[in-house]
This record gives C-alpha cells, sequence and structure tokens, in this order.
C-alpha cells in the first residue's frame, strides 16, 4: 500500500466498520481494537470522544481522515496489526 493515500485511509476504516455502513460505532471500534490487544472500555469511551467530533456517537470517514492526518504514525502501527 501506498503511504498515506486515500486507498489506505478507505481500508483501514473499512477494517473498523464491520458492518460496512459507513460510520464506526463505539461497538465496531471495542470489538477491533480488542482483537489487537488489551484495551479496557474507557479507553474505548476516550477514543470514542475524541474521535468523534460531531457527537453523533459514530466516527465518518472524514472524522477518521482528520484523525488519521493528525496521527500518521499511530495509524501505520495500526495498519500493521490489521
Amino acid at each position: 500500500m501506498a503511504d498515506d493515500t486515500l486507498e489506505e485511509r478507505e481500508w483501514i476504516f473499512k477494517r473498523f466498520d464491520d458492518n460496512g455502513d459507513g460510520k464506526v460505532s463505539a461497538a465496531e471500534l471495542a470489538k477491533n481494537l480488542k482483537t489487537l490487544g488489551c484495551v479496557s472500555d474507557e479507553q474505548i469511551q476516550r477514543m470514542m470522544t475524541k474521535l468523534d467530533t460531531d457527537g453523533d456517537g459514530y466516527i465518518s470517514f472524514q472524522e477518521f481522515t482528520d484523525f488519521y492526518n493528525a496521527n500518521r504514525l499511530l495509524m501505520k502501527d495500526v495498519a500493521r496489526f490489521l
């Protein structure tokens, strides 16, 4: 995968969007992060609060992209485990 491409962001996002509805719920985030390692419910809630900038209870692709762009190295690490 090429670095920092739309294709890469879409691929990572789709790995978290289990039901394919174009948004990531707290349950989807928790399920996928827990398969990557030990993550507490409190950590999931903090992540949702940080990522869900419009407060609708879901992480949209735009919200994910904003986080991705601000945290490229972290997202590269996450992608390695998906």
